[in-house]
């Protein structure tokens, strides 16, 4: 069995789709005849994000990255995220000259901009030549793809997303006891979620907002008619996308976005604007409303049937997104055993 070690500055107690997408790879790695192993923030002294408590960064150095290589003597390395770890670990393979791959998960130009002002251009600069050192970059849609072309990315590889489409499903029971129809945001509680657009809407019945963030105290005082639920996972999210009519997906700034098939596969059709990862995502499939007036795709959303959303759903599996990623890996670092038939990579990441 080969061999991949992922370094990702991603990893719990973050609830989000980076987490989500590795941990459904890794369960579906024996398939494939691939044992993963994870390089992660539990594995440093950590502090936390400004803005963000639950995301830690890593005190992370290619010297550590060097051990950990040492330690697991992968077959394949993959670099999941730009952070901490995510450099140093690129710092270490460039410097032993160990091939890697890396994928693309958040429009970070854009969400920084959103924050702070800093030029997009500048922040793509970073990105692009942090991920054009690697042997191939993963992206999670054609729309994402076509972006990065644009901003200059190479060797570009397709990587979609999944759903668990057992957890997510229509149920019979209903855990919202609020007027209909209930319209549903799941996500965090931040301004690049654009979750404020979704209050604002002038919509009958009750708004629902699951999640957590930097926002979250803001928007509790501004909309106080809203239903905040806090931060869900499991069955608890998962009643609660089924106990629901429309999922109204705010954001301009996605690469994919999960919880849209989670969603969906509850049976519950999505309504937001015809942007990057909605479009990829629901496409022709009539399973949602797309529309720059996201009040019309909310309530044109209503009237789209709950069968037809979960059977597009169903299409979106975990285990054709690990075939794609496994596939990946194998179509641009080559044969596995290579890395371990190497000389051992030293404390400060060059060649022995």
């Amino acid at each position: 069995m080969s061999r991949l070690l992922i370094a990702t500055d991603a990893w719990h107690p973050q609830v989000n789709g980076v987490v989500r997408s590795l941990e459904a790879i890794a369960a579906h790695a024996a398939s494939f005849d691939m044992e993963v192993h994870f390089l992660t923030p539990q594995s440093f002294r950590t502090l936390p994000l400004p803005g963000y408590g639950e995301i830690r960064l890593a005190l992370a150095t290619a010297s550590a990255a060097a051990a950990a290589i040492t330690h697991v003597q992968p077959d394949f390395i993959h670099i999941a995220t730009e952070g901490p770890i995510g450099l140093a670990t690129r710092r270490c393979c460039l410097r032993a000259g160990l091939p890697f791959s890396t994928s693309y998960h958040t429009r970070f130009p854009e969400y920084l901009a959103a924050r702070a002002p800093v030029p997009v251009w500048l922040s793509y600069a970073f990105l692009r030549r942090f991920h054009n050192a690697g042997a191939g970059t993963m992206v999670s849609s054609p729309s994402l793809e076509r972006n990065l072309i644009k901003q200059g990315f190479k060797r570009l590889l397709h990587w979609s997303r999944g759903v668990d489409e057992t957890l997510f499903r229509p149920r019979a029971e209903q855990v919202l006891d609020l007027p209909r129809p209930i319209f549903l945001f799941v996500g965090r509680i931040a301004v690049e979620k654009n979750v404020e657009a979704f209050l604002r809407l002038e919509l009958p019945g009750s708004k629902v907002v699951v999640g957590d963030g930097p926002m979250l105290g803001q928007l509790k005082a501004a909309f106080p008619e809203a239903h905040f639920m806090g931060p869900q996972q499991g069955e608890e999210l998962a009643r609660t996308y089924a106990s629901s009519d429309v999922f109204v997906f705010p954001s301009l700034t996605d690469t994919f976005g999960i919880v849209l098939l989670e969603a969906l596969a509850s049976g519950l059709p999505v309504a937001a604007y015809p942007v990057m990862g909605p479009l990829d995502v629901i496409g022709e499939s009539k399973a949602g409303v797309l529309d720059h007036d996201l009040q019309r795709a909310a309530l044109a959303a209503l009237e789209i049937p709950r069968e037809l959303c979960r059977a597009h759903a169903t299409t979106f599996t975990w285990k054709r997104s690990a075939a794609q990623f496994f596939g990946n890996i194998h179509t641009v670092l080559g044969p596995a055993g290579r890395l371990r038939k190497r000389k051992p990579v030293v404390a400060w990441g060059r060649p022995a």
